[in-house]
């Protein structure tokens, strides 16, 4: 009995540091900027592992000092209805599902505030305990952060290329510019490799990237600027 107390004392405790810690970094996140994630730092571990030069090109820029295209771009790939769900968009993961049982290619359904909960809280890899502390950041962020946020957090920390997180990074090391003066098609052309950021270079597209590129940008022409505040 008294080892059974002592067990659940220790559960108790832990559940209570999770919740306590785990709220406490969002809260900090929706003021501080997300200097580093675990993905960049698996990357670089991975990268002293194979005996290569550490590659880490990451520097934060508010959300108004990036391409207003490029959070359009964003959202005409990733989640064209970022701005109505609330977190999880049921539509999509319901079109994934029946693409599915119909004999197709099953379909990520996850949204830019999935994602961003996953790039700045947790693993790359996928599993059924990851995703369960997925549902869990991506209820808190979209509670706490609210939308403008999360983008400005996603298009600073998202992976863009090989050692080259976020909007700013990828601007000057494959478009020679600022984050604030992308193009409209190097928005698009950002976006197209979004799904796979180290097969596929923004700067160096193959006629697949720009077939998505240009698909991108048709799509943009339906999707209204994020207001920022």
């Amino acid at each position: 009995m008294i080892a059974l107390s002592i067990i659940r004392h220790i559960f108790k405790w832990i559940i209570s540091v999770f919740f306590i810690s785990t709220i406490f970094f969002v809260v900090l996140y929706k003021f501080v900027p997300v200097s580093v994630t675990p993905l960049m730092v698996i990357r670089c571990v991975q990268q002293v592992g194979k005996g290569e030069t550490i590659r880490l090109k990451h520097h934060w820029v508010p959300l108004k000092r990036i391409s207003p295209y490029l959070a359009v771009a964003v959202r005409a790939s990733e989640d064209q209805r970022f701005l109505v769900h609330h977190g999880f968009d049921f539509t999509e993961i319901g079109n994934a599902v029946t693409t599915k049982l119909n004999g197709g290619r099953l379909r990520g359904g996850s949204t830019i505030s999935q994602q961003t909960a996953k790039n700045v809280f947790l693993w790359p890899e996928s599993s059924w305990t990851r995703k369960g502390f997925e549902v869990y950041f991506t209820a808190l962020i979209e509670l706490v952060w609210g939308k403008d946020r999360i983008m400005e957090v996603y298009l600073n920390s998202i992976e863009m290329g090989d050692g080259i997180y976020g909007a700013e990074a990828v601007a000057q090391q494959h478009f020679n510019c600022k984050a604030e003066d992308l193009s409209r098609p190097q928005c698009a052309l950002i976006a197209a490799t979004l799904p796979n950021p180290l097969r596929f270079n923004s700067a160096h597209p193959s006629r697949y990237i720009m077939t998505r590129q240009y698909e991108i940008m048709h799509q943009m022409k339906h999707i209204d600027f994020l207001p920022v505040k």
